[in-house]
């Protein structure tokens, strides 16, 4: 009788059946999971945001320029004066100075002329801001993605050069929500420095102080307010009581709440007051 050789060493069959192991799915496994494919859906939209807030700026900087250069005239210049009409006066009457004086001091704003028009330091700051904005953007990008350091260009160029990076942004987080924050920044300068309106998005529900239907989001402040002038809430600390001209706001914090409260729908809430590009270049 031959005898099995202990040392031999014994060959298991793989197991079948509801005992095989299942492939894993992630990574390695060629089937992506949940979790990467929200991750590649939210860096898809942030590129996609980053886009719009790059042409907006592109469409508009060319007009902050336009209004940053003075109209200037010569007065030594010959005035073309039609034939039979009348001489014009050799400079604005008393009345006509008055009037500009106070469009000056309430709205920024300079009578037109033959004169040289001052430069809007608030137009030459935003100028300024965006200009320097630019250049560390497009520099901060290529150190953070170990690009050679980037040539000199103008405004527009370099904004072009990042918007051709931001699919190699892509796999950096930090770095595309950074470059989302600033060219979003930049823009909403750009727009208010032109005398654009704060936009401003109708919210569904009731206030909880008054009833009305005079919810508001303001998406460049991240909050809600009602913009009924009587309104007046019940909080000691809120400057609506005392101010006529404050609005109770309700920050991000208190969404969930004022959703409860008023009977908006928290979503709809929290679209209404994202500062997203294609609402502001639709305007």
């Amino acid at each position: 009788m031959t005898t099995p050789n202990a040392s031999t060493p014994t060959t298991r069959e793989p197991a079948t059946g509801a005992r095989a192991t299942a492939p894993k799915h992630g990574r390695g496994s060629g089937t992506p999971s949940a979790a990467d494919t929200e991750t590649a859906r939210a860096a898809a939209a942030a590129i996609a945001d980053a886009t719009l807030w790059i042409e907006l700026l592109l469409r508009q900087f060319p007009e902050l320029l336009v209004e940053l250069a003075p109209s200037y005239r010569s007065p030594s210049a010959p005035r073309a004066t039609p034939a039979g009409a009348p001489s014009a006066p050799a400079g604005p009457t008393p009345a006509e100075r008055e009037e500009a004086l106070r469009a000056e001091q309430a709205h920024g704003l300079t009578p037109s002329g033959s004169r040289t028009s001052p430069v809007r330091l608030h137009i030459s700051d935003a100028v300024r801001d965006i200009t320097d904005g630019v250049i560390e953007l497009d520099e901060a990008v290529h150190d953070r993605l170990r690009l050679p350091r980037p040539r000199r260009e103008q405004v527009a160029g370099r904004l072009l050069r990042v918007a051709g990076l931001l699919d190699r942004a892509a796999g950096d987080d930090v770095l595309l929500e950074h470059i989302r924050d600033e060219v979003r920044r930049m823009a909403r300068r750009c727009t208010r420095a032109l005398g654009g309106a704060e936009p401003v998005v109708r919210v569904s529900g009731r206030c909880p102080w008054c009833d009305s239907v005079s919810l508001r989001a303001f998406p460049a402040r991240r909050a809600v307010l009602c913009v009924n002038p009587a309104c007046r809430c019940t909080d000691r600390a809120c400057d609506c009581r005392t101010d006529p001209a404050h609005r109770h706001a309700w920050s991000e914090g208190a969404w969930v709440r004022l959703a409860a409260e008023s009977g908006a729908d928290p979503a709809e809430l929290a679209a209404s007051a994202a500062d997203t590009a294609r609402r502001e270049g639709g305007r």
